[in-house]
């Protein structure tokens, strides 16, 4: 993994703690943190909900494109991607060679327990069954972090303070 751009790039399903480990982790690192979806919220005004009531999954998947393309520019940052940003062959790319990509692994039950259906998950609005619907999900997803990831950490049951500890010691 020599001659990767010192960033680090984690990627996870919703409820992984891809926004908590990424903000500590970048602390302990002292570098930037970014966050795609807020990147997203901001540049639009905007919340998420919003974009997938107005433009749809498809609307939002290409504001995140855009905002992926911009973020994987910058250098020495730590960056939390939305849950579906590995969809896009683009984003798994731009991710994988411009970073160490770290996959944030969670059980579908630690999934359903940390996230709630609401306005704030929209992928989970309407649904009569949140664990099934993350199980689907993560049938499709699961292999596209995997094949990106350098690293992998299993986040279920465990602290943010071991999980960033992990990562801080898997990549030096």
């Amino acid at each position: 993994m020599q001659g990767k751009p010192p960033n680090i790039f984690l990627v996870g399903p919703m409820g992984s703690g891809k926004s908590a480990v990424g903000r500590s982790l970048a602390r302990l690192l002292r570098a930037p943190f970014h966050d795609s979806d807020a990147e997203i919220e901001r540049r639009t005004g905007v919340d998420i909900p919003f974009i997938f009531e107005k433009e749809g999954e498809a609307g939002f998947r290409e504001r995140e494109r855009e905002v992926i393309a911009s973020l994987t520019l910058l250098r020495h940052i730590v960056l939390s991607t939305g849950g579906g940003a590995v969809m896009l062959a683009e984003n798994r790319r731009l991710l994988s060679e411009n970073g160490w990509v770290v996959y944030l692994q969670t059980s579908v039950e630690h999934q359903a327990e940390r996230v709630k259906p609401g306005r704030h998950r929209p992928l989970l609005n309407g649904v009569d069954d949140p664990a099934a619907r993350l199980r689907e999900l993560m049938e499709v997803r699961d292999p596209l972090y995997r094949s990106i990831a350098d690293l992998t950490v299993t986040t279920d049951g465990r602290q943010i303070k071991s999980v960033v500890r992990d990562i801080v010691q898997m990549i030096r």
